[in-house]
């Protein structure tokens, strides 16, 4: 009886990832979400907590325990080890690391014996200073070798790395989010926003000045020095001369909650970690985000897909995200609270104009960012550094 011919196994990537909440959970959810769809074997690699875990394995990946820590420290040998058991335990075709601390581990425990793709998701040379802002950049520039692509996601993010000395085989390709998840509530700016207050959970005293016509701005993100939520609370009083009746709300949780809490100017609302943050990116006149240092940030394209216009710190990729012709009006310096008030007063003062800038966002943000076409680049990246063909089944995304 003739021997039947195995099936062929399908392609395997194992994304090893730390940080496991925020954007880069985000990004990898996707991408795992379309890679089990194209019919590759999808393995994420990461600690245990946080949102990844779970929102992987129900987006179809197999979820392995890697125990790292955020920052950079004595526990990098255990690290490394446990990235190379990972390796061996799920031989893949493809090693993808995420941020800084996979990317050091990973490439240290796979030294170029499997392909490996890593992304930064912002330079981790831009995170620290000093002895350890050196030793990170000595880092890159070394580990650089160890890479057969390092992924950027924006054009300024591969452009400081070039600046700094990094030589790697680059690729560009830029964040993307959900469309079918993130859009406008309604077509109507105003009713949208109006629905959207009325379903989040906000004290009387908030809400009463958002009834007295008074405006919201909104910051989505960790709360941390690299977010820079001290800058916009340093800015707040500032606005408040130019725009008295505005309100702010910071949706997130992260280090630097209590600390900032404790000195916060009047009208500014901590609203913890949301699970979903479509509410309040509708219920908001502005999405604010004063980054000291990004890759390109998910929350700012998430508000443009809603609908809603966004000010943020001219950091890598943020210039790229926004629509042509809004940077005059909605990019600051970074660590300028002066600026930030300035820009932020100009723009909560004309609903017009916020309603215009809006519509551009969400134009700009459906032509631009889908995540299909970000996720479809990715597999064919894979594909090109295999050497293997694309699936005849995979769905092409127009241009």
């Amino acid at each position: 009886m003739p021997t039947q011919p195995r099936a062929a196994q399908p392609t395997t990537v194992l994304h090893l990832v730390q940080p496991v909440d925020g954007g880069v959970a985000r990004v990898v959810t996707d991408l795992v979400r379309a890679q089990t769809a194209d019919g590759l074997r999808a393995v994420v690699g990461c600690p245990p907590g946080g949102t990844l875990g779970d929102a992987a394995r129900s987006a179809g990946a197999e979820v392995l325990t890697w125990r790292a820590g955020r920052a950079p420290g004595p526990g990098l040998p255990a690290e490394v080890l446990g990235a190379r058991q990972l390796l061996r335990r799920v031989r893949p075709d493809l090693l993808h690391a995420h941020s800084a601390k996979a990317g050091l581990a990973g490439r240290l425990a796979a030294r170029g014996t499997v392909p490996t793709v890593f992304q930064p998701h912002a330079w981790s040379f831009d995170a620290v200073g000093g002895a350890t802002g050196a030793l990170a950049l000595r880092w890159e520039r070394y580990g650089a070798r160890w890479a057969d692509r390092v992924l950027c996601v924006s054009e300024a993010e591969r452009r400081a790395g070039e600046t700094e000395g990094v030589t790697a085989r680059w690729s560009v390709i830029r964040n993307g989010v959900d469309l079918d998840h993130f859009r406008p509530g309604g077509p109507d700016p105003g009713p949208d926003r109006a629905r959207a207050r009325a379903e989040l959970p906000l004290p009387a005293a908030f809400l009463d000045g958002l009834v007295d016509g008074g405006p919201l701005a909104v910051c989505v993100g960790r709360i941390c020095l690299q977010k820079g939520q001290d800058i916009l609370l340093r800015a707040w009083p500032e606005l408040l001369g130019t725009v008295p009746g505005a309100r702010l709300a910071l949706v997130g949780d992260g280090p630097d909650t209590e600390r900032l809490r404790r000195t916060a100017p009047p009208g500014v609302l901590f609203a913890g970690a949301a699970a979903d943050i479509r509410p309040w990116l509708r219920a908001a006149d502005l999405v604010v985000l004063p980054s000291r240092w990004e890759g390109m940030a998910l929350a700012p394209l998430e508000a443009m897909a809603c609908g809603r216009p966004v000010l943020v710190s001219d950091v890598s990729g943020a210039r790229e995200s926004l629509p042509p012709g809004q940077g005059r009006l909605c990019l600051v310096p970074p660590e300028d609270p002066t600026a930030l008030a300035k820009a932020l007063g100009r723009l909560l003062a004309e609903p017009r104009l916020l309603a215009e800038l809006g519509e551009q966002a969400r134009q700009h943000a459906r032509t631009d960012f889908d995540v299909r076409r970000t996720t479809e680049a990715v597999t064919g990246l894979y594909h090109e550094l295999l050497g293997r063909p694309r699936p005849l089944n995979q769905e092409r995304i127009s241009r």
